[in-house]
């Protein structure tokens, strides 16, 4: 039953944030062509795009292989089985939330893909809706490690390293 869970957060993770918003965004842009005629877009958008891919799938697999659990916490609702420590090391060290950093830039290099005010609404919508979810995390990190968690904050940006 736990292996189906987690096949299943994953799944479910995949499809939302590497199919689903990419696709909202879009549609929302009115469909525009799929190869656009400004090459340096396109390359800078599938750059940012395989970057943010790379930085969320580190972590989730270092998480998973460090932590013996994963991230599908979903505004409070354990999706899949969580981590039993807290992860302040590999893609952690740099940021409390790499995989949702990943996700950021993943959908950056969509926009700059797509290069539509659709597309930036979308991805604002989605920054704001994971805002309140990181500080659902965030409460709920502070209750399960305490200190641990508040020197993690002090010492780790919520995005950025800094």
């Amino acid at each position: 039953m736990k292996t189906l869970k987690e096949i299943f957060g994953y799944l479910l993770g995949g499809i939302l944030f590497v199919c689903l918003i990419p696709s909202i965004m879009w549609i929302a842009s009115g469909r525009p062509e799929l190869i656009p005629t400004d090459m340096l877009r396109l390359v800078i958008g599938a750059v940012l795009a395989v970057v943010g891919l790379v930085i969320s799938v580190w972590s989730i697999v270092y998480m998973r292989r460090k932590g013996n659990g994963n991230p599908m916490d979903a505004f409070g609702h354990e999706v899949a089985p969580r981590t039993k420590h807290l992860m302040t090391d590999g893609p952690y060290r740099l940021s409390r939330n790499p995989m949702l950093t990943g996700t950021f830039v993943y959908l950056i290099g969509i926009c700059t893909w797509l290069w539509t005010w659709q597309a930036l609404a979308v991805f604002i919508i989605f920054v704001l809706i994971m805002l309140v979810q990181v500080r659902t995390e965030e409460s709920r990190l502070r209750r399960d490690f305490g200190e641990e968690y508040e020197a993690y904050c002090s010492r780790t940006g919520r995005f950025l390293p800094f």
